[in-house]
């Protein structure tokens, strides 16, 4: 049963389907090693083990009767602490949340139960989600899989952590600026970000509405396929008969490809030499009106965020870690017509980044430009948290600026990823391309 804790959640629906995996005793050895683990606490908030074992038995006995509902029928995965879970507390990491029990699953939620997914519990998280990082010294910081002295990216943190250390087959996160991107590339996992409103965020806590997705984070790109079709509620994306020979490719060297640290260049450069062996066309490309969508960025997300914190955050803000603090007040200053400004300029900048990239099949950059930072350095040290959050955001975020979909695949040196960004809702091209991708660095 070891090896099914370390499958792909593809896997593991074939071999229920097969007859030779049943999903109690599939959720019996998840919630065992959850139990047994040394970082269950700093990887779990709350483990719905009741609820997991309801589930599973009725997986089951669907599997037995030939009433499957979806290949993953019968998986047990986890979720990150801001889905809205019936009668489970959901409290978005953060301490101004306590107690906080809604009274019904979020639509996602629910469509996975639909499908017959099984969830084994709700994952720890940045506070609010508004750090890159995976830091929060308010409830736990989960370890990365890689370094466990560092961070493992965020704000989808104890996801990552869920399935990279085999206690989870897949989990579901939200990506804001890059918070399902950077800790799935830090835990040598593949993540999808989805183009912002093509998944509902209906029972999500938000942070930023006008850039908040969901996403899946996983050990395959098949997998990150047949979420996104389970958390739609339709079919999904047929994989075969893919390959890079034909396609183009652009690497963007405005913002991406600048003060790149050591090991992340070096993963990229090999990755993309394997990617050209392979077959694809590659090409360097500049779109400098990408920088004016940077200096807007500090005013779109922090204006939006702090519109739905306020209230919540002032009535008593001692309960927030200080450095995300210190990164929401500033939303408050800025005037409507600013705001509104900003949106309209930033809207200009992606019809014309539309037209950059419209003759490529995606654009290429590192997924981090950065490896994860230290956990004692992070909480000693302010000015070294600003500036590893700023870095380790900072690739990602151009997903979320320009609207795209966007997915990260490990290069094969730890704690790196590739990073495809594709036209807005072509997830499913994207998806094929990626599993060429995935194919040609493994």
């Amino acid at each position: 049963m070891q090896e099914w804790l370390w499958a792909s959640a593809a896997e593991l629906g074939r071999g229920i389907e097969r007859g030779e995996i049943d999903p109690v005793d599939l959720t019996e050895a998840y919630l065992s090693a959850i139990d047994a683990h040394p970082f269950r606490d700093r990887i779990y908030a709350r483990v719905t083990a009741d609820r997991a074992r309801a589930e599973a038995k009725a997986a089951s006995t669907r599997a037995k009767i030939g009433q499957r509902r979806s290949l993953l029928d019968g998986v047990p995965i986890s979720w990150k602490d801001l889905f809205d879970t019936n009668g489970i507390a959901t409290e978005a990491g953060t301490r101004l949340l306590e107690g906080r029990v809604p009274s019904q699953d979020a639509l996602v939620l629910r469509r996975a139960t639909e499908a017959g997914l099984v969830c084994l519990g709700k994952t720890h998280m940045t506070e609010i989600a508004f750090s890159g990082l995976g830091l929060n010294p308010m409830t736990a910081t989960p370890p990365c899989k890689n370094y466990p002295e560092c961070v493992p990216g965020g704000s989808s943190s104890g996801a990552a952590a869920s399935v990279a250390f085999g206690l989870a087959a897949a989990a579901i996160g939200s990506d804001t600026g890059g918070s399902v991107r950077v800790p799935s590339a830090w835990n040598d996992l593949v993540g999808l970000k989805t183009t912002h409103g093509r998944l509902s965020l209906e029972g999500v806590v938000p942070l930023c509405k006008t850039f908040d997705t969901v996403g899946p984070l996983c050990r395959t790109v098949e997998d990150s396929a047949l979420l996104l079709a389970v958390l739609e509620g339709r079919k999904p994306v047929d994989l075969a008969g893919v390959s890079l020979r034909g396609t183009r490719l652009l690497i963007l060297d405005t913002i991406a490809m600048e003060d790149l640290r050591d090991a992340p260049k070096a993963a990229f450069y090999s990755a993309r030499d394997r990617l050209n062996a392979a077959g694809a066309e590659i090409v360097h490309g500049h779109f400098e009106p990408l920088r004016r969508a940077f200096e807007l960025a500090g005013m779109l997300f922090t204006a939006d965020a702090y519109a739905y914190w306020r209230d919540t955050i002032e009535a008593d803000p001692s309960k927030m870690y200080h450095q995300i603090l210190t990164r929401i007040r500033p939303g408050g200053a800025f005037t409507a017509v600013d705001y509104i400004a900003g949106w309209a300029e930033l809207n200009d900048i992606r019809a014309a980044y539309a037209e950059f990239a419209s003759g490529y099949d995606a654009v290429i950059v590192p997924t981090v430009p950065s490896l994860p930072p230290n956990i004692a350095r992070l909480e000693n040290e302010p000015d070294y948290f600003v500036q590893e959050n700023l870095l380790a955001l900072r690739n990602t975020r151009i997903g979320n600026l320009m609207g795209l979909c966007g997915l990260t695949i490990p290069t094969g040196v730890p704690s790196t990823g590739l990073l495809l960004n594709g036209a807005p809702n072509s997830e499913e091209k994207l998806l094929r391309l990626g599993t060429a991708v995935e194919a040609a660095l493994a």
